[in-house]
């Protein structure tokens, strides 16, 4: 399982650049998630006992059936740093050198911004009338 560190590096600069050119602003923390999945669980496990020893939460894996019945298995590494393209791509390289020795597939990193999809608009409805009230 050769990982193609040039594309996921490329990958991680252009979302940097895309999550700073959308306003996101790049002093605050982001919960960094990097992707990781193998078929063989034995070596995902390898993997996530690497990269906690590097300093990642790490996600339990999750299981899923393909169309031809095969399964894989799937975690995410965990991080919490700002938007700085330094530092995210020596993670990138650092995961990425993790999943190539365990022999598993890393997919890059993702983060969360923009509107939160979970927001309950009736809850910060009834808190606002609370405070209103007093």
């Amino acid at each position: 399982m050769a990982v193609d560190l040039d594309a996921l590096r490329a990958q991680s600069e252009e979302t940097v650049e895309a999550l700073l050119a959308d306003g996101a602003p790049a002093d605050d923390i982001y919960t960094i998630e990097h992707h990781l999945a193998s078929n063989d669980f034995s070596k995902l496990e390898k993997a996530a006992v690497e990269l906690v020893k590097a300093g990642y939460h790490v996600d339990d894996a999750d299981e899923f059936e393909l169309d031809d019945n095969s399964r894989f298995f799937a975690f995410v590494a965990v991080s919490e740093t700002s938007l700085d393209a330094h530092v995210l791509d020596m993670q990138t390289q650092e995961v990425a050198k993790i999943a190539d020795l365990a022999g598993v597939d890393y997919d890059g990193w993702g983060t969360y911004y923009g509107d939160d999809e979970d927001y309950d608009e009736d809850e910060y409805e009834d808190d606002s009338d609370e405070e209103s009230e007093h």
